[in-house]
């Protein structure tokens, strides 16, 4: 990687699109710091402190980059870019002329990227109008119940501005990267967004079980221990998550060959990859999503997962921070682990749904069988059909329990020794497969010019 760009940085095009890109960061990491009109950074703070138990805050958090945390004017950050192109891709499979669109080449998929800006903006107002309402509740504009009815609507409408501009510019911003930079700018600044809370969570981590201190009575041995512990899970979940977006299962084509004119063409073997992971981090996000939206609601409603109440234990049973908590004093916290048992369905469950829609073993069926071509030992029409669904089954399940195993490592480690990051599965599965698509890329684009990169030898 570090090879790829040494080299990289000797071509004067890509060298002016890396620094292109690393310019875009900036502004990025700059905005994230603005604060919104009319708020209190102390005020924040307080109000946040009170919501540091609650695992969608901190889910949030990191995909911001702490923006979220901080309530700069990047708050919504490109989330509901993310959360909008999801939705097209959903819409596309059930709404004909958006599928007509999608096969109308460039042009029909410059149309879906305008809608999809629509719907950005229409999120971007949506979000914005709860967190500022709710949080405003909080006190972060001050006193709002002392406000006239038309102050308080200008104190709202003022920060829904805001936040929607910010998430505009930042989906800007990203596809200027995507034009003149490198990599696909709307990953890149969800990367560097999750990057710059690590840091802090290492910090934070080493201070709380490496650091040794005249109260904790912490041993020198047990502080090397914990930290050997430390960095060895992190390195093994890095290298598992490499294995998993990289790993395919090639499907052998051969296709039969055919007489033009005079001469015999054809004949050639091709394969079809199916990637292990193929919905990437989407199961994982939507699970997470599914899950940690009542805590949210209820978090700005003041309703927590320590209440006492019903639901205060319904929502420790959908909070991650309440799983594998096994306390010798209060054993009944245990049954709260029951939680990781949704979680994990619903993982699985949204990794076939969103193959499902992304891959139709039908349609490349009918088109290897338009070109005369033949999965070799299987006949073409439905029984190809019927083997590509099979192995897509076979290959999701894996990719799944996969994910569930990336997911859960952190999960367990936070439930088992209380060691809480803000970066868990999710957010390494994001930056390795965004840092290897980046790469993959720049090594492209180096191909071109006869330098060999770290695919090279």
């Amino acid at each position: 990687m570090f090879k790829t760009l040494k080299n990289a940085l000797k071509v004067k095009d890509i060298r002016m699109k890396l620094l292109y890109t690393f310019a875009i960061l900036l502004v990025v990491r700059l905005g994230s710091q603005l604060p919104l009109p009319g708020t209190d950074s102390e005020v924040i703070k307080s109000i946040m402190a009170s919501f540091n138990s609650n695992d969608a805050f901190s889910f949030f958090s990191a995909f911001t980059g702490g923006s979220f945390e901080s309530m700069s004017v990047f708050a919504l950050s490109i989330t509901p870019y993310i959360t909008s192109s999801i939705i097209m891709q959903l819409l596309t499979i059930a709404i004909p002329k958006l599928e007509e669109m999608q096969k109308d080449g460039e042009t029909g998929r410059k149309k879906i990227a305008e809608i999809t800006r629509y719907v950005t903006i229409g999120l971007s107002i949506i979000e914005g109008l709860a967190y500022a309402i709710g949080f405003g509740n909080q006190g972060i504009f001050g006193n709002t119940s002392s406000m006239s009815a038309g102050s308080y609507f200008m104190v709202i409408f003022t920060a829904v501005v805001a936040m929607t501009a910010g998430s505009g510019v930042l989906m800007w911003l990203g596809e200027r990267v995507t034009e003149n930079g490198v990599g696909n700018g709307i990953s890149i600044i969800l990367l560097i967004n999750i990057v710059a809370r690590i840091p802090d969570d290492l910090v934070s981590l080493y201070e709380s079980k490496v650091m040794i201190t005249d109260t904790n009575g912490r041993s020198p041995l047990g502080a090397v221990l914990a930290a050997v512990i430390i960095i060895g899970v992190i390195v093994a979940i890095v290298a598992f998550v490499v294995v998993l977006q990289a790993g395919e299962r090639k499907i052998a084509v051969q296709y039969a060959k055919k007489n033009q004119g005079r001469k015999l063409v054809g004949g050639t073997a091709s394969h079809i990859p199916l990637k292990i992971n193929t919905a990437g981090v989407i199961p994982v996000i939507f699970a997470s999503s599914l899950l940690q939206f009542p805590g949210i609601i209820s978090s700005l409603f003041g309703r927590t997962a320590g209440d006492g109440t019903v639901w205060g234990k319904v929502l420790k049973l959908l909070s991650s921070n309440y799983w594998f908590n096994f306390d010798m004093d209060n054993p009944k916290q245990a049954i709260y682990t029951l939680g990781f048992v949704i979680y994990a369905v619903l993982v699985v469950a949204f990794a076939y749904f969103y193959t499902s829609i992304t891959f139709n073993p039908i349609e490349v069926a009918n088109n290897i069988k338009r070109q005369g071509g033949f999965i070799p030992g299987i006949r073409p029409g439905k029984p190809t059909e019927d083997y590509l669904t099979k192995m897509l089954n076979y290959i999701v399940f894996i990719g799944a329990i996969g994910l569930l195993i990336v997911a859960a490592i952190p999960i367990i480690m936070s439930g088992l020794f209380d060691a809480r990051v803000s970066f868990g599965g999710t957010s390494l599965i994001i930056i390795v497969g965004v840092i290897l698509d980046t790469m993959s890329k720049i090594e492209s684009m180096m191909v071109v010019r006869n330098y060999k990169g770290f695919l090279g030898d």
